[in-house]
């Protein structure tokens, strides 16, 4: 059962900026990054489901963030169908993002007033999600329609929350781009979550990276 609510779940979105993303198969490699990201100052993280078993490794990341990191507020991501999101809801899961506008998704979500971000690509996909009770859109893929995207359905739509994943980094000049545009979070996955060039885990440097991103979304809202 999620321990926030989907309010709480999207303030804390918007509050921090950023939603860092992964997927790992080592429950204690997921661990550790949780840790890291905590650390560095997120407070809301998704879970992909992109593995055999995902779900499994999802538990156990729960019951840690749970016991060790109580302020964290873990979801999970690249949930497809309904038979899905109801097994990670029962586990735990805080928020559910979706790559696709699934309604029957949503009606699960609803059900449990727990938050949901589908993935959409127009416009008439983001007012449809919104009908359906969305707090946060998740523009999907990011980099194929950029910020410039955002900013132009700002227009009509000014009260449209957009979450971009993909196509973002936790750089100056990304975040600048996407914040100045009017998103009202971001997810970053690869690009802050990575392996360093040997091919091993910098825990410390993902905690630093975490926490100038942070640190950047607030100078940049500043302005």
């Amino acid at each position: 059962m999620a321990r926030f609510t989907r309010l709480e779940v999207a303030q804390a979105m918007k509050d921090t900026g950023i939603v860092p993303l992964f997927y790992n198969e080592s429950v204690e490699v997921g661990k550790q990054l949780l840790q890291a990201c905590y650390s560095g100052g997120a407070r809301v993280i998704e879970f992909t489901s992109r593995g055999d078993n995902a779900h499994k490794v999802f538990d156990e990341l729960c019951a840690f963030a749970k016991a060790e990191l109580p302020e964290l507020i873990l979801g999970v991501g690249s949930v497809t169908d309904a038979a899905a999101a109801s097994l990670y809801l029962q586990l735990g899961a805080n928020f559910v993002v979706t790559p696709v506008l699934r309604e029957d998704i949503a009606l699960v979500c609803n059900r449990r007033k727990v938050l949901w971000s589908p993935g959409c690509g127009s416009l008439t996909e983001i007012a449809r999600a919104e009908e359906l009770g969305c707090e946060i859109v998740k523009l999907f893929p990011g980099g194929i329609y950029g910020a410039q995207f955002v900013k132009a359905i700002k227009g009509p739509c000014p009260w449209t929350s957009v979450m971009p994943t993909g196509g973002v980094s936790p750089t100056k000049e990304s975040l600048e781009e996407w914040f100045n545009a009017g998103v009202t979070c971001v997810g970053l996955g690869s690009k802050l979550i990575a392996l360093d060039e040997n091919g091993a885990w910098d825990y410390k440097k993902i905690e630093e990276k975490t926490a100038l991103a942070i640190d950047l979304i607030k100078v940049i809202r500043s302005k």
